[in-house]
């Protein structure tokens, strides 16, 4: 130590008792108090068994932050989690190798708005056909369709109307153009939708043949929505999936935390936004 203090010029008693001090507030630190912190968790994946340590400490550091007071980081989260065994299980499928042409997400709301179809397979073998759009900046999932039959054209003409009136009200020409990306489905590419599109100031937009991925956004909410909603809760029957659909997209807008949002729901984003 008297060498090292002699090269930088300072006193050797200064840098002994600094030392000195460190050692003895480490050693007097209180023990953290990790079974609160488990109780808590516990409670969040208990309504959410599909969030992963990142979710589960975006909503504690949501509940903290609404009581005013500080929050654990999400590396003691990890730590946690993994001591008590409330971890998720690492993914090990198989790469997806599809081509992916172009990137979907976009810097400011309401200028490019995604849409696709997927199928909820009930107990009772009924399947119930969604239909959704979604903004590529916010995430918002701004409405939805659904349906014992297949996706049509007029469904898709409703939800397109549905979307345009949540955002903007009851208007007969958007403000400013919106691109509507979808894959080259019949009912998003048939001429009546298309001619809708176009009439209320949208730009229709379809991704390469053969290239579904190029709406990767949407296909990435599809895989969401149906591990962190549809995989956990009672699916006997067409008419209760109908039912919990709405819920199940007020609660992914409002409280379901996104990667790509900085683990805030698009409804947080959105108002940040606004407050900006």
């Amino acid at each position: 130590m008297t060498a090292v203090c002699e090269t930088f010029g300072v006193a050797r008693s200064n840098i002994a008792e600094r030392v000195k001090q460190r050692s003895t507030k480490t050693r007097g630190r209180p023990p953290l108090a990790d079974h609160d912190l488990v109780d808590e968790i516990k409670a969040i994946i208990a309504d959410m068994p599909t969030y992963g340590y990142r979710r589960v400490h975006a909503i504690l550091r949501r509940k903290a932050s609404s009581e005013r007071r500080s929050w654990p980081n999400a590396k003691r989260i990890y730590r946690v989690m993994k001591v008590h065994g409330l971890l998720l299980q690492r993914h090990t499928g198989a790469v997806d190798t599809r081509r992916h042409d172009g990137r979907v997400a976009v810097e400011q709301s309401n200028l490019r708005w995604c849409s696709d179809g997927f199928e909820i397979g009930c107990d009772n073998k009924e399947k119930v056909r969604v239909a959704f759009a979604l903004d590529c900046c916010d995430r918002e999932a701004i409405a939805h369709v659904a349906t014992t039959e297949g996706i049509k054209s007029e469904d898709v003409q409703d939800l397109v109307i549905t979307a345009v009136e949540n955002r903007f009200g009851r208007i007969n020409t958007l403000p400013k153009p919106i691109e509507w990306l979808t894959d080259n489905g019949s009912c998003f590419i048939a001429k009546d939708t298309k001619s809708l599109l176009i009439d209320i100031g949208m730009e229709p937009c379809s991704t390469p043949v053969r290239s579904p991925q190029s709406n990767g956004m949407a296909e990435a909410f599809v895989k969401t929505f149906k591990r962190d909603y549809v995989s956990v809760n009672p699916i006997p029957d067409a008419e209760t999936v109908i039912a919990q659909l709405p819920l199940w997209f007020e609660h992914y807008n409002t409280l379901h935390p996104h990667k790509a949002l900085g683990y805030q729901s698009p409804r947080e984003f959105l108002n940040r936004q606004t407050e900006i």
